[in-house]
C-alpha cells in the first residue's frame, strides 16, 4: 500500500514538474493552467470552509458569501498579476519563477530534515511539522541564493537572503493556514484530485502567500 501511494506520488509530481515548465515557456498554458488551479483552489477552499462551519453549527449564509466572495477576489487577483508579470516584466518573471522554486524547496527541506531530526512540535495546528522543519525549510530555500546572485544583478547577496527567507517564512505561513482549516474540518486533504498528494489546494497552499510576498518585495 505504502509504495503504491509512493508510485503514485511520484508520477503525479513528475506530471506536475512537466505542466510547470509548460506554463513558463507556453502563456497560453500558463493563462488555462492557471485558471483551472484556480477553479479547483478555490472549490476546494469553499468546501473547507463549508464543513468548517457545519462542524461549528454555524451555517450562516452571509458568512458563507463572505468568505466565498473573498477566496474568489484574491485567487483572480493572484492570477491576473501572475499573468501581467510573466507577460510585461522579465525581472519580475524572475521573481514569480523564483518564488515558486523557494516555496517547493521550503516545502522539501520541512519533509527531509523534519523527518530526519524530527524533535519538537511547531505547532498543534498541524502536528507532523517540527521545530527542525521550519529551520530545514528555510535552510532548503537559501540553496537558491547563489544561483539568482548573477539573475538579480541589482541585489547583494544579503538582500537576496533576506527576501529568500521571507518569502520562505510566507509559503510556511500559508502551509500553516490551509492546515488549519484542514484540521478545523476534520480532513487530512483537501480533496483527492492528484494522487499521493491530496488536492490542488494542498500542493499550492504555501505558494498563495508566498508568490504576492516575492513579486511585493522585488517591485519595491
Amino acid at each position: 500500500m505504502l509504495k503504491l501511494e509512493l508510485k503514485k506520488r511520484i508520477i503525479t509530481s513528475l506530471f506536475l514538474f512537466f505542466l510547470l515548465t509548460l506554463m513558463f515557456f507556453y502563456n497560453f498554458v500558463l493563462i488555462t493552467s492557471l485558471i483551472v488551479i484556480a477553479v479547483c483552489a478555490w472549490i476546494e477552499f469553499y468546501a473547507l470552509i463549508t464543513k468548517i462551519l457545519k462542524i461549528e453549527g454555524n451555517m450562516n449564509k452571509i458568512l458563507r458569501f463572505i468568505c466565498k466572495t473573498m477566496s474568489l477576489i484574491y485567487l483572480t487577483i493572484l492570477i491576473y498579476f501572475i499573468i501581467i508579470v510573466k507577460s510585461l516584466n522579465y525581472q519580475l518573471e524572475d521573481a514569480l519563477v523564483y518564488s515558486i522554486l523557494v516555496s517547493i524547496l521550503t516545502d522539501i527541506g520541512g519533509l527531509i530534515i523534519g523527518k530526519i531530526f524530527k524533535g519538537k512540535k511547531l505547532t498543534k495546528i498541524s502536528p507532523k511539522k517540527t521545530i527542525s522543519g521550519a529551520f530545514g525549510s528555510f535552510l532548503f530555500s537559501l540553496m537558491l541564493v547563489p544561483f539568482y546572485l548573477n539573475v538579480f544583478t541589482d541585489l547583494n547577496i544579503f538582500a537576496l537572503i533576506l527576501i529568500t527567507l521571507v518569502v520562505s517564512l510566507a509559503s510556511q505561513i500559508g502551509d500553516l493556514f490551509i492546515s488549519f482549516l484542514k484540521r478545523k474540518a476534520s480532513v487530512k486533504d483537501t480533496s483527492n484530485l492528484l494522487p499521493g498528494h491530496g488536492g490542488v489546494l494542498d500542493r499550492i497552499d504555501g505558494m498563495i502567500f508566498s508568490i504576492p510576498v516575492c513579486l511585493i518585495l522585488f517591485y519595491i
